[in-house]
């Protein structure tokens, strides 16, 4: 019976969480894997539409991805988990739920790294105040660096490129040791 390795990734919008995930699904499955992602923006658009971007609403979309992550386990070789996940705590009870296999991945790029890029243009928004809780950026919604993740791909200094190849590096000693 599989389990799946889960890489359950946390970083600002426009750290090249998404992009990565992306490439590294076609990647592993061009060697025959089978590999699901759970976008944090589409699983809120098709499950958790009723959930906002409260602390708690994002706790709880967060809570609701780890179980998400649960079900699917037995179903595929690597889930990867694109997500802000902004707070220590709900990346912490993911650990404890998914266990063996689960790996934080952190896509360290700082705040200025993610305006300029600014690709769903999110960060213009939020300083014309159209939205004034965004992650990271907005005093009411901070967002908590890990101090001791897997791995940290330094999305804001390293290329795409460079960036994909350290976490498939990662990811596939991870895969070797069998849930060490």
């Amino acid at each position: 019976m599989k389990k799946a390795f889960i890489f359950w990734f946390t970083g600002l919008s426009g750290s090249g969480k998404t992009t990565v995930a992306t490439a590294i699904k076609t990647i592993l499955e061009s060697h025959n894997y089978s590999v699901l992602i759970l976008d944090g923006d589409n699983v809120r658009e098709q499950l958790h539409v009723h959930l906002g971007f409260t602390e708690q609403d994002i706790k709880k979309n967060n809570s609701l991805i780890a179980d998400l992550c649960q079900t699917y386990r037995n179903d595929y070789d690597v889930i990867l988990v694109p997500i802000i996940s902004p707070y220590d705590i709900s990346r912490e009870q993911a650990r404890a739920l998914l266990g063996d296999g689960f790996f934080e991945i952190y896509f360290s790029a700082d705040l200025a790294t993610v305006m300029k890029r600014d690709i769903k243009g999110l960060y213009a928004k939020a300083e014309r105040n159209e939205i004034n809780n965004l992650i990271g950026y907005s005093p009411s919604n901070i967002f908590e660096p890990p101090q001791c993740s897997d791995l940290v791909v330094n999305s804001g200094i390293d290329s795409i490129k460079q960036s994909v190849e350290e976490f498939y590096r990662f990811i596939t000693e991870k895969m070797k040791c069998d849930f060490c």
